[in-house]
């Protein structure tokens, strides 16, 4: 087998569970126009009252956060109509206005994001963001009651709105670069001491319009880089700053190539301290420490609204796709200027600002979630990785040429995928253990507490999203470290029976892609490097059927492809040793059944590759090979995978993809013929 890739985090684009980017052009046939309100409040934010135009945006907001009206706002342009008033004269208006606009662009997604770029809203935004800073140094004796204060409202609408857009944009991103808003960035930075949530902001903003950016790059000077070391060597302990110091590390490493190199030693060293810290914080303990601290402070404050927030009678919230966006702040689930609905089910209940406990919790995951995704990019090369072949056969691309040659000569896993300093700085700083600590977590306790109470079980779907990309970051670890870090032979034997029973640990688990994905990525690499080292297999054949079984009913591609490179590793090995052919024939047969009836043809090859390492060589693979017939079984399936590959290939597949592929095709008639001179 050659080695899998490690694999490069990409944050996808925002679009809300249950709704794909088509379905929202789609949903528009679906609309009755006589229930729309969409005609009647577009109209009031032409109304000469700043009251009228300011109720019109608050509603406005409130209503596309149910993505199936979005479209009838499009249809009435909504994104020109709402645009210039992020310019009104009344300030209310302006933060209502980009508050709107922030919710259309979280709720409709990319497709709704492009639209509105397209239609120039970053100009209006820009020159509002330009203000708002301004108005940040406004002499206190000078201004107006409570002005500063609603100034940073709206820049924080704005900075969402922003984050957004140049999330699911790289359009968004390139005017971010031409319209020089990274000095307004830096501004709400600044502030972290007055407004943490405008910081907040403008961190998640600037880590992701830094990522991939060489134009901002070339942009960036003295005065950034002193903001972010400024945040990273603040001594706060809330888990808010460990927040904004952990996006600060983010942003400080997508743009570290604008530094001399001493300079880039010294930060790297500083920010992976930063990662550390958060990592090492005992999230399974601090959880339930918080969740008893806010309990005994409410009842202080009072007995019956503990008994209302505190129990199951707490009223739901409205949908995990609302809990997502709210946490993150890609919504604004409030009213406008701070006030907060009386409904009940409002999404403004996701996390309330009397909630201080769960905002700290909330703050802890993402800090957690953040640093193990900047982990997985320090440990990632270079190369494209983002697709390519989880997607592309266990056979390394980069490794095969036309004639379908392998280079097997080279190191399956070398530790040079990393420079020695960032290595050293990582292993000194224990953040392979931290890792699989991670990958242990969420914590029974912890998880039974936030599934118990309603308001604290919006944490439950990140804290399994900080194990998900811990097992990522682990499969990258693996790929680029020495494996004496996990602890030589006996811990990788660890490893992997942890892994193992992570994916049997319960009937739900085989239904959750993302978990899926992470664990058997890393599963798959621990199994290539225990392979490459004569280490005994971990997986009793019943595990190996059943993750087989799972696979074939996992829509991801790079599952079943991970699923069926597991078991080629595997039989690979178990076909060096005695009396495992019954086994072999089982893998064999799963194996042969894919290869046949899979759809996709990056998945078919998968299976056939598995094949060729499982009956390679050595008599117990001999043995099962003739029990399931699988020379005339190769025969059969080879003129219809040709066949494929000629109609299909071109318009499917990526050329990496077909390169791999018809490597596959060359391999399939080689190991015919090899399987032909045996029964002679």
């Amino acid at each position: 087998m050659g080695k899998t890739k490690n694999t490069k985090f990409k944050r996808p684009p925002f679009s809300p569970d249950g709704l794909a980017v088509t379905s929202v052009t789609q949903a528009a046939e679906e609309i009755d126009e006589e229930d729309s309100p969409a005609a009647e409040l577009l109209d009031k934010l032409q109304s000469p009252s700043a009251d009228m135009r300011e109720y019109a945006c608050a509603s406005i907001s409130r209503v596309v956060q149910q993505s199936l009206t979005i479209p009838a706002f499009l249809q009435r342009d909504a994104v020109r109509k709402i645009g210039p008033l992020l310019l009104d004269h009344s300030l209310a208006v302006r933060e209502t206005a980009a508050g709107a606009l922030r919710n259309l662009s979280a709720c409709g997604g990319p497709e709704v994001c492009e639209n509105m770029v397209r239609q120039d809203v970053l100009t209006p935004l820009s020159a509002l963001m330009r203000e708002c800073c301004a108005g940040f140094d406004v002499n206190p004796a000078t201004a107006t009651k409570g002005q500063k204060h609603v100034v940073e409202n709206v820049t924080n609408e704005a900075v969402n709105l922003l984050w957004n857009l140049c999330e699911s944009s790289s359009t968004a991103v390139s005017m971010f670069n031409k319209a020089g808003l990274l000095d307004a960035l830096l501004h709400c930075l600044e502030r972290h001491h007055q407004n943490m949530e405008l910081a907040l902001s403008a961190a998640h903003c600037l880590h992701t319009v830094s990522e991939d950016n060489s134009d901002l790059v070339r942009s960036v000077n003295a005065t950034m880089f002193a903001v972010l070391d400024n945040i990273l060597s603040a001594t706060h302990t809330s888990m808010e700053y460990t927040l904004l110091r952990t996006l600060a590390a983010g942003s400080l490493w997508n743009l570290k190539s604008g530094l001399s190199s001493a300079q880039q030693s010294q930060t790297v060293s500083a920010l992976v301290a930063t990662l550390s810290q958060s990592l090492s914080l005992d999230a399974g303990k601090l959880i339930p420490d918080l969740w008893r601290a806010e309990s005994a402070r409410l009842s202080k404050d009072s007995t019956s609204a503990t008994d209302s927030a505190l129990t199951d009678e707490e009223p739901a919230v409205n949908t995990d796709e609302a809990e997502d966006m709210e946490e993150d702040g890609k919504i604004n689930g409030g009213t406008p200027n701070g006030r907060k609905s009386k409904k009940k089910n409002d999404i403004s209940d996701l996390l309330p600002r009397d909630r201080l406990e769960l905002r700290e919790a909330s703050a802890l995951l993402s800090a957690q979630q953040t640093s193990l995704e900047i982990i997985v990019n320090m440990c990632c090369s270079d190369e494209p990785s983002d697709d390519e072949w989880e997607e592309m056969s266990s056979s390394d691309e980069s490794e095969m040429c036309a004639d379908g040659i392998s280079d097997t000569s080279s190191s399956l896993f070398s530790p040079l995928c990393l420079s020695a300093e960032l290595h050293t700085t990582l292993l000194s700083h224990s953040i392979p253990q931290q890792v699989l600590k991670k990958a242990e977590f969420p914590s029974p306790a912890a998880l039974e507490l936030c599934s118990k109470y309603p308001v604290w079980k919006c944490l439950v779907k990140k804290m399994h999203r900080v194990q998900c990309r811990a097992l990522t970051c682990l499969h990258n670890i693996l790929a680029s470290m020495d494996t004496d870090t996990l602890g030589g032979a006996s811990g990788l034997q660890a490893v992997a029976q942890h892994l193992s029973s992570l994916v049997f640990s319960s009937a739900e688990v085989l239904k959750d892609e993302e978990f899926l994905e992470a664990v058997t990525s890393a599963l798959r690499s621990l199994l290539q490097i225990m392979a490459s080292k004569s280490m005994p297999q971990c997986m009793t054949p019943h595990q190996l059927m059943s993750i087989c079984e799972a696979a074939t009913r996992c829509e991801l591609v790079s599952v079943r492809v991970n699923a069926l490179a597991i078991l080629g590793i595997t039989g690979s090995s178990l076909a060096k040793e005695k009396d495992t052919a019954e086994t072999l024939q089982l893998i064999g047969n799963a194996l042969l059944n894919i290869a046949m009836k899979d759809t996709n043809l990056v998945v078919c090859g998968e299976a056939l590759d598995a094949l060729f390492d499982v009956f390679a060589d050595g008599d117990e693979a001999e043995k099962a090979a003739k029990h399931i017939n699988l020379l005339s079984s190769l025969k059969a399936l080879q003129p219809g995978f040709r066949a494929k590959l000629r109609k299909e290939g071109k318009g499917k597949y990526s050329p990496d993809q077909l390169c791999v592929l018809d490597n596959i095709r060359i391999n399939l008639k080689r190991f015919i013929g090899y399987l032909e001179n045996l029964k002679k």
